[in-house]
């Protein structure tokens, strides 16, 4: 932006007639070549700083030898001003140690830095003077605009942070199964009448019973499912468990009399190696370890077989104890349980919240509106249950509701490290305005929304193509903001897709910068039902050439 000297000059003229009227003469001829420059031309806050580089460029023949000059930069806006660090020049042939303009001229380039204060976003940059010539001192009774002020853009950024609840794992619909099972003699298919009247059989029809009488409860079908034990030659053991798998399915007519079952679907597996595996797992004999490694060593049953009769010491021991178990057919009958429903869990923790588990309170928080009875129940689950993510949701909705301290509270009891956790923190941090915090814990963590939240520290720190490059793609709410700032407007525009007043503004910026009027403002006219951005847009150097 240029702005003349030629009222200070004038004065300087009339300053120094007494002394040199054909050097004030000559410098009141050239005073209109003595230009000042500003970049940028509109001032802009970029991390509550605004900095500018002002060029005073002076003409050949202009500056006295024995004179000095003193500039003020200035900044004046609603409700004060504020003086920068002053320009101090002198002639050639002053013997102090300011910056030298010779009479070949000089282009002098110079540095402002103020801090920014509300109200500085409608403000102007002047320049005040003062020469002083042997002795005397000529104060210039008027200013000289240099630049507009100032541009707050980035300040639309949202710092509330990103971040989730925890999950809950509570499920509509959970699968039961009601299950027994019939043992049957080495190398034989015969059901055995005994086998029909075990307490396991007994407590397998009640089961049933049960489950027929029960509302929240749907029996499926049912699975029978024999089996060899894994000793003696596999064809042989896979035609037994064909052979069990007939005899099974034709005794559990008789067990499953006068009970609802579902459709039965029978099926043979042949050797048990699972079932082994799990019963030698839980045992406590001697060499367990040593028989789980040959299983997990060989694939091939008879080379597993071959390994562990090799064991003669713990052999037997398998032979009395473990095989007897494997020669078996299960009755499995699959159920469904329907859980709570929405309803029904806001009702419970409104009338009898006692019923409820960890994951069902996790879930009605979820599903009640008020701030306060969210809280509750999860204070209930935390008292309960010790629950982390209680915890961890309670501060969340602290958040939401801008209770920082409250949240951070919170957050101290929770003893999980998971990701989110440490985002979380960094979130409260960036509330507190400890951004060098916020940034540590962001950096620490891989959770998607660290880099999110990451983005709006380089914002707030005037990094904005690093906040593009952790932003691009991402659809979060600065990602617009920061493309704006990085002077890609399209890929702003193609990003704020917002029906919220700010992303409005945003786009009003976008419309203003590209010189579409009609377009800014109407965009202006859908922010201005925030009033605060209503009253930011009447200040907004960004509009002065749309309004």
């Amino acid at each position: 932006m240029k702005r003349t000297l030629r009222n200070i000059l004038a004065f300087a003229v009339a300053a120094f007639a007494l002394v040199s009227c054909n050097n004030a003469a000559k410098m009141a001829e050239l005073a209109e070549q003595v230009l000042i420059t500003c970049n940028p031309e509109v001032l802009e806050v970029v991390a509550g700083n605004i900095d500018a580089d002002v060029t005073v460029n002076f003409p050949a023949d202009y500056f006295l030898p024995k004179a000095r000059l003193t500039v003020t930069p200035v900044l004046k806006y609603q409700g004060g001003e504020v003086a920068g660090a002053p320009f101090e020049y002198q002639g050639q042939k002053v013997t102090e140690n300011y910056k030298m303009v010779s009479k070949d001229g000089a282009a002098i380039r110079e540095h402002v830095n103020f801090k920014y204060v509300p109200g500085m976003e409608k403000s102007e940059l002047v320049a005040r003077a003062k020469v002083l010539y042997k002795g005397k001192t000529y104060e210039y009774p008027g200013e000289i605009k240099i630049a507009d002020g100032a541009n707050t853009t980035y300040m639309l950024v949202d710092k509330n942070g990103q971040f989730h609840l925890m999950s809950d794992n509570y499920q509509e619909v959970i699968p039961e199964e009601v299950e027994a099972q019939i043992l049957y003699l080495i190398n034989s298919a015969t059901v055995r009448p005994s086998q029909l009247t075990t307490a396991d059989i007994k407590d397998y029809k009640a089961a049933v019973a049960d489950v027929m009488n029960d509302d929240r409860r749907t029996i499926l079908g049912t699975d029978i499912v024999a089996y060899a034990s894994p000793d003696g030659p596999e064809a042989k053991n896979n035609v037994l468990s064909q052979q069990r798998e007939t005899s099974a399915e034709k005794a559990f007519k008789n067990v499953a009399k006068n009970l609802e079952t579902g459709a039965v679907n029978a099926r043979s597996i042949g050797e048990d190696w699972e079932g082994f595996k799990e019963l030698v797992s839980a045992s406590n004999m001697q060499d367990k370890d040593l028989i789980l490694r040959v299983l997990s060593m060989y694939s091939d049953p008879n080379v597993r077989e071959r390994e562990i009769k090799n064991m003669s010491s713990v052999y037997k021991s398998l032979a009395d104890n473990i095989l007897p178990e494997l020669r078996r057919a299960r009755f499995i009958t699959n159920v469904e349980y329907k859980n709570y429903t929405p309803e029904e869990l806001t009702d419970l923790v409104k009338s009898n919240i006692d019923v409820l588990d960890e994951e069902a309170l996790l879930r009605a928080a979820t599903l009640v509106k008020d701030p306060a009875a969210k809280q509750n129940i999860y204070r209930q689950a935390v008292q309960k249950f010790g629950s982390d993510r209680a915890r961890f949701n309670s501060a969340v909705e602290y958040l939401n509701a801008g209770d920082v301290a409250a949240a951070k509270n919170a957050l101290a009891g929770v003893k999980s490290t998971e990701g989110c956790v440490t985002n979380l923190k960094g979130v409260v941090a960036m509330r507190e305005g400890n951004y060098d915090e916020a940034a540590r814990l962001f950096a620490s963590t891989e959770c998607p929304n660290a880099k999110v939240n990451a983005a709006t520290l380089d914002i707030l720190n005037g990094k904005y193509a690093d906040a593009v490059q952790k932003l691009a793609g991402s659809g979060a709410k600065n990602e617009g903001l920061a493309y704006l700032l990085a002077g890609q407007l399209d890929k702003a525009a193609a990003a704020i897709k917002g029906d919220d007043a700010v992303s409005a503004y945003e786009r009003a910026i976008i419309a203003a910068r590209q010189g579409n009027a009609a377009a800014a403002q109407a965009e202006l006219r859908a922010a201005g039902v925030d009033r605060d951005l209503a009253a930011r847009a009447a200040n907004d150097v960004e509009f002065a050439k749309v309004r």
